[in-house]
Protein backbone atom coordinates (compact mmCIF):
# COMPACT_ATOMS: atom_id res chain seq x y z
CA UNK A 1 0.00 0.00 0.00
CA UNK A 2 1.78 3.55 -1.16
CA UNK A 3 1.80 6.37 1.16
CA UNK A 4 -1.19 7.93 -0.77
CA UNK A 5 -3.67 5.28 -0.14
CA UNK A 6 -2.07 4.94 3.52
CA UNK A 7 -3.37 8.58 3.78
CA UNK A 8 -6.26 8.68 2.21
CA UNK A 9 -9.61 9.99 3.88
CA UNK A 10 -11.41 6.76 4.03
CA UNK A 11 -8.26 5.05 5.52
CA UNK A 12 -7.64 7.68 8.06
CA UNK A 13 -11.31 6.94 9.29
CA UNK A 14 -11.01 3.48 9.47
CA UNK A 15 -7.51 3.18 11.07
CA UNK A 16 -8.51 5.80 13.70
CA UNK A 17 -8.81 4.56 17.10
CA UNK A 18 -12.61 3.99 18.65
CA UNK A 19 -12.81 7.09 20.83
CA UNK A 20 -11.76 9.50 17.95
CA UNK A 21 -14.43 6.99 15.44
CA UNK A 22 -16.86 7.92 18.01
CA UNK A 23 -16.43 11.60 17.89
CA UNK A 24 -16.26 11.39 13.78
CA UNK A 25 -19.43 9.38 13.99
CA UNK A 26 -20.90 11.74 16.61
CA UNK A 27 -20.24 14.70 14.40
CA UNK A 28 -21.34 13.38 11.09
CA UNK A 29 -24.79 12.64 12.78
CA UNK A 30 -24.83 16.05 14.25
CA UNK A 31 -24.20 17.56 11.06
CA UNK A 32 -26.93 15.94 9.13
CA UNK A 33 -29.24 16.94 11.43
CA UNK A 34 -28.26 20.23 11.27
CA UNK A 35 -28.38 20.33 7.49
CA UNK A 36 -32.08 18.68 7.91
CA UNK A 37 -32.87 22.12 9.92
CA UNK A 38 -30.97 23.96 7.71
CA UNK A 39 -33.60 23.39 4.48
CA UNK A 40 -36.29 22.76 6.57
CA UNK A 41 -35.94 26.56 7.94
CA UNK A 42 -35.00 27.79 4.72
CA UNK A 43 -38.43 26.36 3.30
CA UNK A 44 -40.38 27.79 6.58
CA UNK A 45 -38.97 31.32 6.42
CA UNK A 46 -39.77 31.49 2.79
CA UNK A 47 -43.32 29.80 2.99
CA UNK A 48 -43.77 32.74 6.33
CA UNK A 49 -42.12 36.03 4.44
CA UNK A 50 -44.50 34.77 1.27
CA UNK A 51 -47.57 34.24 3.14
CA UNK A 52 -47.08 37.43 5.15
CA UNK A 53 -47.05 39.77 2.18
CA UNK A 54 -49.80 37.99 0.44
CA UNK A 55 -52.18 38.43 3.53
CA UNK A 56 -50.86 42.35 4.12
CA UNK A 57 -51.87 43.19 0.42
CA UNK A 58 -55.39 41.55 0.61
CA UNK A 59 -55.28 43.68 4.05
CA UNK A 60 -54.24 47.00 2.91
CA UNK A 61 -56.70 46.82 -0.26
CA UNK A 62 -59.41 48.20 1.66
CA UNK A 63 -61.14 45.05 2.33
CA UNK A 64 -63.94 44.98 4.78
CA UNK A 65 -62.19 43.39 7.96
CA UNK A 66 -65.12 40.45 8.67
CA UNK A 67 -64.98 39.31 5.08
CA UNK A 68 -60.96 38.55 5.35
CA UNK A 69 -62.07 37.54 8.96
CA UNK A 70 -64.57 34.38 7.68
CA UNK A 71 -61.88 34.23 4.78
CA UNK A 72 -59.14 33.33 7.23
CA UNK A 73 -61.26 30.73 9.30
CA UNK A 74 -62.76 28.98 6.16
CA UNK A 75 -59.38 28.38 4.68
CA UNK A 76 -58.39 26.47 8.65
CA UNK A 77 -61.91 24.41 8.33
CA UNK A 78 -60.88 23.36 5.06
CA UNK A 79 -57.71 22.26 5.92
CA UNK A 80 -55.78 25.47 3.73
CA UNK A 81 -52.69 27.10 4.59
CA UNK A 82 -52.86 30.56 6.68
CA UNK A 83 -50.13 32.35 7.36
CA UNK A 84 -48.70 33.41 10.43
CA UNK A 85 -50.19 37.43 10.27
CA UNK A 86 -53.40 35.54 8.77
CA UNK A 87 -53.57 33.62 12.55
CA UNK A 88 -52.19 37.19 13.92
CA UNK A 89 -55.45 38.93 12.50
CA UNK A 90 -57.52 36.34 12.98
CA UNK A 91 -57.05 36.00 17.15
CA UNK A 92 -57.26 39.72 17.22
CA UNK A 93 -60.51 39.88 15.07
CA UNK A 94 -62.26 37.55 16.97
CA UNK A 95 -61.43 38.56 20.41
CA UNK A 96 -62.27 42.38 19.47
CA UNK A 97 -66.09 40.61 17.93
CA UNK A 98 -66.19 38.84 21.08
CA UNK A 99 -66.12 41.89 24.14
CA UNK A 100 -67.68 43.80 21.34
CA UNK A 101 -70.65 41.83 21.26
CA UNK A 102 -70.42 41.00 25.17
CA UNK A 103 -70.51 44.47 25.58
CA UNK A 104 -72.98 45.63 23.49
CA UNK A 105 -75.17 42.94 25.61
CA UNK A 106 -74.80 44.80 28.41
CA UNK A 107 -75.16 47.69 27.57
CA UNK A 108 -71.85 48.76 27.96
CA UNK A 109 -69.17 50.73 25.34
CA UNK A 110 -66.06 50.67 26.62
CA UNK A 111 -63.19 51.03 23.46
CA UNK A 112 -59.87 50.27 25.68
CA UNK A 113 -61.28 47.22 27.08
CA UNK A 114 -62.03 46.04 23.44
CA UNK A 115 -59.34 47.06 21.85
CA UNK A 116 -56.93 45.78 24.89
CA UNK A 117 -58.28 42.55 24.94
CA UNK A 118 -57.57 42.15 20.82
CA UNK A 119 -54.16 43.65 21.41
CA UNK A 120 -53.53 40.62 24.31
CA UNK A 121 -54.91 38.16 21.73
CA UNK A 122 -52.70 38.99 19.38
CA UNK A 123 -49.83 39.37 20.90
CA UNK A 124 -50.80 35.61 21.99
CA UNK A 125 -50.73 34.50 18.82
CA UNK A 126 -47.47 35.99 18.11
CA UNK A 127 -45.35 34.58 20.62
CA UNK A 128 -46.77 31.19 19.55
CA UNK A 129 -45.94 32.25 15.50
CA UNK A 130 -42.31 33.16 16.60
CA UNK A 131 -41.82 30.04 18.56
CA UNK A 132 -43.12 27.76 15.93
CA UNK A 133 -40.15 30.06 13.34
CA UNK A 134 -37.52 29.96 16.13
CA UNK A 135 -37.87 26.28 16.53
CA UNK A 136 -34.68 24.51 15.97
CA UNK A 137 -32.32 27.55 15.90
CA UNK A 138 -30.91 27.18 19.36
CA UNK A 139 -29.88 23.12 17.79
CA UNK A 140 -28.28 25.60 15.46
CA UNK A 141 -26.06 27.66 17.72
CA UNK A 142 -25.49 24.54 19.98
CA UNK A 143 -23.59 22.87 17.10
CA UNK A 144 -21.62 26.06 15.70
CA UNK A 145 -20.29 26.78 19.26
CA UNK A 146 -19.50 23.12 20.39
CA UNK A 147 -18.45 21.23 17.43
CA UNK A 148 -15.35 22.90 16.64
CA UNK A 149 -14.41 21.64 20.22
CA UNK A 150 -15.55 18.47 20.01
CA UNK A 151 -13.58 18.02 17.07
CA UNK A 152 -10.46 19.27 18.72
CA UNK A 153 -11.24 16.61 21.27
CA UNK A 154 -11.15 13.75 19.00
CA UNK A 155 -7.46 15.62 17.75
CA UNK A 156 -6.41 15.60 21.14
CA UNK A 157 -6.85 11.99 21.79
CA UNK A 158 -5.65 11.17 18.66
CA UNK A 159 -2.70 12.74 18.99
CA UNK A 160 -2.09 10.94 22.57
CA UNK A 161 -2.21 7.96 21.08
CA UNK A 162 0.17 8.80 17.88
CA UNK A 163 2.71 9.71 20.52
CA UNK A 164 1.74 7.06 23.08
CA UNK A 165 2.86 4.70 20.49
CA UNK A 166 6.49 6.25 19.75
CA UNK A 167 7.69 4.54 22.87
CA UNK A 168 7.28 0.99 21.34
CA UNK A 169 9.18 2.33 18.51
CA UNK A 170 12.93 2.19 18.38
CA UNK A 171 13.69 4.92 16.24
CA UNK A 172 11.18 8.05 15.80
CA UNK A 173 10.42 9.31 12.23
CA UNK A 174 8.00 11.48 10.99
CA UNK A 175 6.74 8.46 8.74
CA UNK A 176 5.56 6.66 11.81
CA UNK A 177 3.84 9.59 13.53
CA UNK A 178 2.57 11.34 10.69
CA UNK A 179 -0.73 8.59 10.09
CA UNK A 180 -1.36 9.06 13.60
CA UNK A 181 -1.22 12.54 13.51
CA UNK A 182 -3.46 13.04 10.61
CA UNK A 183 -6.02 10.52 11.37
CA UNK A 184 -6.58 12.75 14.20
CA UNK A 185 -6.56 15.84 12.01
CA UNK A 186 -9.44 14.40 10.62
CA UNK A 187 -11.72 14.67 13.65
CA UNK A 188 -11.03 18.76 13.40
CA UNK A 189 -12.03 18.77 9.96
CA UNK A 190 -15.16 17.08 10.52
CA UNK A 191 -16.03 19.29 13.81
CA UNK A 192 -15.37 22.52 11.59
CA UNK A 193 -17.83 20.90 8.39
CA UNK A 194 -20.31 20.50 10.96
CA UNK A 195 -19.92 24.00 12.81
CA UNK A 196 -19.42 26.67 9.63
CA UNK A 197 -22.60 25.96 8.21
CA UNK A 198 -24.83 25.92 11.18
CA UNK A 199 -23.38 29.27 12.32
CA UNK A 200 -23.85 31.05 8.88
CA UNK A 201 -27.38 29.48 8.82
CA UNK A 202 -28.10 30.50 12.68
CA UNK A 203 -26.50 34.18 11.83
CA UNK A 204 -29.14 34.24 8.27
CA UNK A 205 -31.85 32.86 9.70
CA UNK A 206 -32.36 35.07 13.09
CA UNK A 207 -31.94 38.04 11.21
CA UNK A 208 -34.54 37.01 8.65
CA UNK A 209 -37.03 36.02 11.33
CA UNK A 210 -36.01 38.96 13.25
CA UNK A 211 -37.35 40.97 10.12
CA UNK A 212 -40.40 38.93 10.38
CA UNK A 213 -41.35 40.01 13.88
CA UNK A 214 -41.10 43.49 13.42
CA UNK A 215 -43.28 43.01 10.71
CA UNK A 216 -45.89 41.51 12.87
CA UNK A 217 -45.21 43.92 15.21
CA UNK A 218 -45.60 47.14 13.27
CA UNK A 219 -49.04 45.15 11.77
CA UNK A 220 -50.17 44.82 15.56
CA UNK A 221 -49.89 48.21 16.16
CA UNK A 222 -51.56 49.30 13.12
CA UNK A 223 -54.48 47.05 13.42
CA UNK A 224 -54.78 48.49 17.12
CA UNK A 225 -55.49 51.58 16.14
CA UNK A 226 -57.64 50.44 13.77
CA UNK A 227 -59.69 48.64 15.37
CA UNK A 228 -59.81 51.44 17.98
CA UNK A 229 -61.32 53.57 15.42
CA UNK A 230 -63.98 51.43 14.82
CA UNK A 231 -64.75 50.91 18.48
CA UNK A 232 -65.96 54.41 18.32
Amino acid sequence: MNATQDLSFITLIANASVIVQLVMALLLAVSLMSWTYIIRKMFAISSANRQTEEFERSFWSGGDLNTLLQDAAANRRHGGKTGALERIFEAGMNEFTKVKTANASRGQSDTSQMVDGARRAMRAAYQREMDALELHLAFLASVGSVSPYVGLFGTVWGIMNAFRGLANVQQATLAAVAPGIAEALVATAIGLFAAIPAVVAYNRYSHDIDRIAIRFESFIEEFSNILQRQAR
